[in-house]
């Protein structure tokens, strides 16, 4: 699957300020390292159903061994590691036995603590893996997960570190035997420690996804064969909300399009994201924020949500709106499939243009049935141009005025909507009363 980079701060999967990212909600790496992979695996959604069911085989299988999983090896470990392996320091010369080791500790005091301190991870490293080869490596373990505890099985069976593994099994390892063992590490090893490094950095986000969906009680989506596209949701929420509305809403080659409408601040925004959101977790390979989900496959998504207009390039907010369009057409058009989400398009001109605009847009849109559609607008008179076209589901966000408040339920009906809160809102806001009281100002 496909986003640009536009698409991924669209739906704040990245954000400039990450906490308030999607990535950074669910990241719940413990490493340095395992972030990255894991920024990584976000970066790049996988690109067929067979992918998507080798990583979901994998997340179920760390799920069901959560309270198996060890916690030896940590960010401390690996970042100890790295400073190890790279530092300038001579070890102890090969067969200076008891007595070189005495003279290497005294005479060389500095560079003995900072190998008896780094040796200690090493050893954590090597028992962590072997932990996890014992426990995780199985017949039945998935592929993906596999794949990687084969490999550590396979470094671990170098000579040097088993013998580390046994030395360590008896107790505290002797200084001779701990000088001697980080000669035979840094000399021959080196590269080895790395890849087991980076093994663990890989398990680690793999990890932080099974962790993520526990701690959000995520659910793993079911993928259809379909000739068009398809979504199906039930109480599908977006994420980042702490007491989330839940939405029914499904979306097929019967009705490929979604007209949305309702007032500023009802929902309409958060909705689009959500599906965004939600379709690209599934893509991932993770659970998500739905009691149930069918889709098919998709090629991309693509959004036009937080246009916005470029000084420097000399460049009006309407321009950049019309550029997105013509790269999403552009895009779309190859007859993959994909999934487009816009929000509130064309803003950056008067009505009436808007109105037009939007109108070819869409009848344009609506020839290509391999994509599935959600468009968010204001403007509700354009549907009246549209209502006929069985293409088209539309739906809105219900609110309310009581007492020149306004009430949003979040509430997703049938149908368009017809409120104009815009002047409530300037009123509610007692922005009416300074505008009033302008006048009344004096030097």
């Amino acid at each position: 699957m496909h986003l640009d980079q536009t698409t991924y701060y669209d739906l704040s999967i990245f954000n400039r300020e990450e906490e308030f990212s999607l990535f950074h909600r669910l990241d719940f790496t413990t490493t340095a390292g395992g972030k990255e992979y894991l920024r990584r695996l976000f970066s790049n959604p996988l690109t067929d159903t067979a992918s998507i069911a080798r990583r979901q085989e994998a997340l179920r299988f760390l799920l069901d061994q959560e309270d198996a999983w060890p916690t030896i090896i940590t960010n401390g470990t690996l970042v100890v590691i790295e400073n190890y392996l790279n530092a300038d320091i001579q070890p102890m010369s090969a067969g200076a036995g008891a007595v070189g080791a005495y003279i290497f500790r005294t005479f060389y005091a500095p560079n003995f603590g900072f190998i008896k301190f780094s040796f200690a991870q090493v050893v954590n490293m090597l028992k962590g893996f072997k932990e996890f080869v014992d426990v995780f490596l199985k017949e039945e373990t998935p592929v993906v997960l596999k794949t990687i505890l084969a490999r550590a099985h396979h470094l671990l069976q170098q000579r040097d570190f088993q013998n580390i593994i046994q030395a360590a099994a008896k107790g505290e390892l002797s200084l001779v035997q701990m000088l001697e063992f980080d000669r035979l590490v840094r000399k021959h090893q080196n590269g080895t420690l790395h890849e087991l490094a980076d093994l663990y950095k890989q398990l680690d986000a793999y990890h932080s996804m099974a962790q993520a969906m526990r701690h959000y009680q995520l659910h793993f989506p079911t993928f259809v064969t379909t000739p068009a596209p398809y979504v199906h949701f039930e109480k599908l929420y977006h994420i980042i909300l702490s007491n989330p509305v839940a939405y029914d809403i499904e979306l097929s080659p019967v009705h490929h399009f979604l007209f949305l409408t309702g007032a500023n601040m009802a929902g309409k925004t958060t909705f689009i994201k959500a599906i965004g959101v939600a379709v690209f977790l599934a893509h991932l390979g993770m659970g998500v924020p739905a009691e149930k989900m069918e889709l098919s496959f998709f090629d991309g998504i693509l959004s036009n949500i937080q246009v916005q207009d470029n000084i420097f390039k000399g460049e009006s907010y309407f321009y950049n709106e019309v550029q997105r369009i013509k790269k999403t057409v552009t895009q779309i058009s190859n007859n993959k499939r994909w999934l487009v989400l816009i929000d509130e398009m064309f803003k950056g001109t008067n009505v009436e243009d808007a109105k037009n605009c939007s109108l070819a847009v869409i009848r344009g849109l609506l020839q290509n049935k391999s994509s599935l559609y959600i468009l968010s607008t204001h403007l509700y008179e354009i549907a009246e141009d549209l209502q006929t076209d069985d293409r088209l589901l539309f739906k809105y966000f219900a609110s309310d005025v009581v007492d020149d408040n306004l009430q949003f339920s979040y509430e997703l009906r049938d149908g368009i909507a017809k409120e104009k809160l815009g002047y409530l809102i300037l009123k509610r806001e007692k922005v009416l009363d300074l505008l009033a009281k302008l006048g009344t100002y004096t030097d």
